[in-house]
C-alpha cells in the first residue's frame, strides 16, 4: 500500500508521541534538612545503578585572578578523604565492578559512579566521603595541578581546533566570567594558596548546593534509608548567592583572528550571543541548528558541501549555557577556498530563514528528528540521571522538566523559527573569527 507524504508524517508523529509518552520518566524527589536535593528513579531493565552528584558550581563562579578552580576541583576531589587513602578512589570503584568520572562546565560540576546494583551502597559511600571530608592538602594540590596542566596541553593546546571555544568565549563575553573558559589560567592556579582552595570547597561543595540523583535497579524505600544514613549528617553550608553579570548587547560586528599551530585547514566562524538554556528561544535556536547543518540533507550542507563544494564540513550549533548561549556557525574550506568566501554562503542561508517560513514538510521532518532524539536521550541511566539533575539545577528547581521538554519542542512554530533568526542572527550582533593555521594568538 502506498502512503502519501502527509499520511506518513502523521503516522510517524503519532508513533513517536506514543513512544515518548510510554517513556515518561517517573521519579521521587525530596530535600534533606541540610538542603541536599535527592532524586530517585527506579528502572529494573538492567542490574545497574547510577549514583551522581551535581554541584551548582562552574567556571563562572570563580573570582578574577583565580580562574580554573571549578575544573581543578573536578580532579582534586578524587584525591581521597578521611576514610579513603590517597589514590584509592578509582581502585575501589573498579574493584567493585564499577566505572566513574566527572566533568565540569561553565555552570556545574558533575560526579558519577555506575555500579552493579548490588554495589549501590558503595557509590553512595564514595560520594558522601567526597562531600563530607575530602583531603585537601599541598600534596594533592600539587599533584592535580600537574594533571590539569597536562590535560590543558592534550585537550586544548595540542589538539587541532582545541582552543576554538576559548577564543569564541573571549569575543562574545568581554565582561561575563564565561570569558575565561572552563580550564582557566594555569598562572592563577599556580598562584593560589592552599587556604583559597579550602575556602572554595567550603563555599560551593555543600549539600545545599547539590543534587544527588540515583537511578537504576533500586528499591526506593531502601535507597531512602541509605541516603539518610550517608548524607543526612553532612553539615549544611552557607547559602550560595550568585549574581549574573549582564553583558551589554553587541551592536557592531566584531572581527578577530586566532592561530592554531595544530591545524592545516582554517575554520571560518561566525558566533552570536543568545539567551540561556532555560529560555524558550534557546530551544528554537537548537532547531535552527538542525535546519542549517543537521546531516546531509541540511541547508548549509547541501549548498556548500554537495552543490558548491567550497566546504569540506559545515557546522551550526547552540552552545547552551545557564546565563547566555553561544550560537556558532562555521565551515572548513575545501580545495584551498578563501575562508572569507564561505561567509556569504552561510549568511545567505540565515537570510532565507529570516525572510521566509520553512516549508511544512521541512518543519515536520525537523519535529520528527527532535522527537526521535529526545526519546533516545533517556535510554541510558547515566544520561537520564544527568537530565534529572539538570532539570532541578537549571530550570528553576523543576526536576520534571525532563517530561516537559518534548511538549515544548512540539509547540515551536515555523513563525518562531523565522522570528528567532531575525532577532539573534544579524551581522551587527556577531563575532567573525578567522581561526587560521600558524603560530600566534588572537589579534
Amino acid at each position: 500500500m502506498q502512503l502519501n507524504k502527509n499520511v506518513f508524517c502523521a503516522l510517524a508523529v503519532a508513533f513517536l508521541g506514543l513512544q515518548a509518552k510510554a517513556q515518561k520518566v517517573e521519579f521521587t524527589e525530596y530535600d534533606l534538612p541540610n538542603g541536599l536535593h535527592v532524586v530517585l528513579h527506579q528502572d529494573s531493565k538492567a542490574p545497574v545503578a547510577v549514583v551522581s552528584v551535581m554541584y551548582h558550581v562552574g567556571s563562572k563562579n570563580e573570582a578574577a585572578g583565580r580562574t580554573g578552580f571549578a575544573h581543578f576541583f573536578e580532579h582534586l576531589l578524587f584525591e581521597g578523604s578521611d576514610n579513603i587513602k590517597r589514590g584509592q578512589f578509582f581502585k575501589i570503584v573498579s574493584a567493585n565492578g564499577g566505572q566513574n568520572n566527572a566533568n565540569t562546565t561553565q555552570d556545574r560540576t558533575f560526579y558519577y559512579e555506575v555500579f552493579p546494583s548490588n554495589q549501590l551502597e558503595t557509590g553512595m559511600w564514595l560520594e558522601s566521603e567526597r562531600m563530607l571530608h575530602p583531603v585537601i592538602n599541598e600534596i594533592g594540590v600539587k599533584t592535580q595541578n600537574e594533571v590539569v596542566k597536562e590535560e590543558k596541553r592534550q585537550s586544548l593546546d595540542n589538539r587541532p581546533y582545541g582552543n576554538l571555544i576559548t577564543y569564541i568565549s573571549e569575543g562574545l563575553f568581554p565582561t561575563h566570567p564565561y570569558h575565561n573558559g572552563v580550564i582557566g589560567s594555569m598562572k592563577d592556579l599556580d598562584a593560589a594558596k592552599l587556604d583559597e582552595f579550602k575556602d572554595f570547597f567550603k563555599k560551593y561543595y555543600v549539600p545545599n548546593n547539590a543534587v544527588l540523583t540515583i537511578a537504576g535497579d533500586i528499591d526506593i524505600a531502601k535507597t531512602k534509608q541509605l541516603v539518610q544514613s550517608y548524607f543526612a549528617d553532612i553539615p549544611k553550608g552557607a547559602d550560595v548567592v550568585y549574581k549574573k553579570v549582564d553583558e551589554a548587547p553587541i551592536t557592531k560586528q566584531i572581527v578577530d583572528t586566532a592561530y592554531d599551530a595544530n591545524i592545516q585547514l582554517p575554520f571560518m566562524i561566525e558566533a552570536y550571543r543568545v539567551p540561556g538554556r532555560d529560555s524558550h528561544d534557546s530551544k528554537v535556536m537548537q532547531m535552527i541548528s538542525t535546519l542549517l547543518s543537521g546531516g546531509a540533507s541540511s541547508r548549509m550542507y547541501k549548498k556548500m558541501v554537495d552543490e558548491k563544494k567550497n566546504a569540506l564540513q559545515v557546522v551550526a550549533f547552540n552552545y547552551a549555557l545557564e546565563d547566555y548561549g553561544m550560537y556558532i556557525v562555521g565551515a572548513l574550506p575545501n580545495g584551498g577556498a578563501d575562508p572569507a568566501s564561505l561567509l556569504p554562503d552561510m549568511d545567505e542561508e540565515i537570510k532565507k530563514l529570516q525572510a521566509d517560513l520553512i516549508s511544512p514538510e521541512e518543519y515536520q521532518k525537523l519535529q520528527n528528528q527532535f522527537e526521535n532524539n529526545f526519546v533516545s536521550a533517556n535510554t541510558r541511566m547515566l544520561g537520564l540521571a544527568e537530565n534529572l539533575s539538570n532539570g532541578y539545577t537549571f530550570y528553576h528547581k523543576d526536576t520534571g522538566h525532563v517530561n516537559k521538554e518534548l511538549t515544548e519542542i512540539r509547540t515551536i512554530t515555523r513563525e518562531e523559527i523565522r522570528d528567532a533568526a531575525r532577532k539573534y542572527l544579524n551581522p551587527n550582533q556577531r563575532l567573525i573569527l578567522y581561526y587560521l593555521p600558524g603560530k600566534g594568538k588572537a589579534q
